[in-house]
């Protein structure tokens, strides 16, 4: 399995992504999350201890004179699966944990981290031997930059409001392009009511495979810096991303 989290800052799309991985993990499939978001999340919503580990800039090489590609590129004698596993942190329930670093001053500060992190998801095998799951930057423009490239699924986290379900629109709009990602489907988050999971589809235009209910305890962990579900393990909101795994498992078999 490899999906990718997107959706709008806000939108709730570390939180699920973290519970998605883990619930994953918790069903005995090997889990590798890819952490491309340069503001803090998704390394809470797994429940490990710290939220930047950049990759050091050793691993990378300068653009020599004459030579054609990126201005830094990966050093020829590493591959993406060596640097994963060399760097990639291992959090609760084996979940791997792979990470572009954290934006705390100018950008150039995570340049060289930036070029080897692109270099390294562009190039992910085939047969890696866990699913990944993604935590994509916020925004709707992330599945078309390269960032999400790794994925079968992009799945869309929107809440039942305009500005939420506005993004959801652009979303399948860009999808509909002929160089459009293969899939992209949305969970509807923070559902208070009945008609917000049909709401949610009707507006945005996009399948909508699960919705996940507005629940105080979930929020509450998230604000806690706790992974919701070790904090809160029989709240709603991780029962209803714990039946999703489910069903994508499911149909996966089929």
């Amino acid at each position: 399995m490899r999906v990718a989290f997107v959706g709008k800052g806000g939108s709730g799309k570390s939180a699920i992504a973290g519970t998605f991985a883990r619930s994953l993990a918790k069903r005995g499939e090997p889990v590798l999350t890819i952490d491309s978001d340069p503001m803090p999340g998704l390394a809470f919503s797994l429940g490990l201890d710290r939220d930047d580990t950049p990759l050091p800039e050793d691993i990378v090489v300068a653009r020599q004179e004459g030579e054609d590609g990126p201005r830094w590129r990966l050093r020829s004698d590493l591959t993406p699966l060596d640097v994963i596993e060399k760097y990639a942190l291992t959090g609760p329930d084996g979940v791997r944990f792979f990470q572009f670093g954290k934006l705390r001053g100018h950008s150039s500060t995570i340049m060289k981290s930036q070029f080897a992190f692109m270099q390294i998801i562009a190039k992910l095998p085939e047969d890696l031997p866990w699913s990944v799951v993604g935590d994509l930057p916020g925004g709707t423009r992330q599945p078309f930059a390269g960032w999400g490239d790794y994925a079968d699924m992009f799945i869309a986290i929107i809440e039942p409001m305009a500005k939420s379900m506005l993004a959801g629109r652009r979303l399948a709009n860009l999808a509909a392009r002929p160089d459009g990602p293969k899939s992209i489907v949305a969970i509807a988050n923070k559902v208070r009511e009945e008609g917000d999971r049909a709401l949610v589809q009707e507006r945005t235009g996009l399948r909508v495979i699960g919705a996940v209910p507005f629940d105080t305890a979930f929020a509450d962990a998230e604000r806690q810096a706790r992974a919701p579900i070790d904090a809160v393990p029989d709240s709603p909101a991780v029962l209803a991303v714990e039946s999703l795994v489910d069903q994508l498992i499911e149909e996966r078999q089929l």
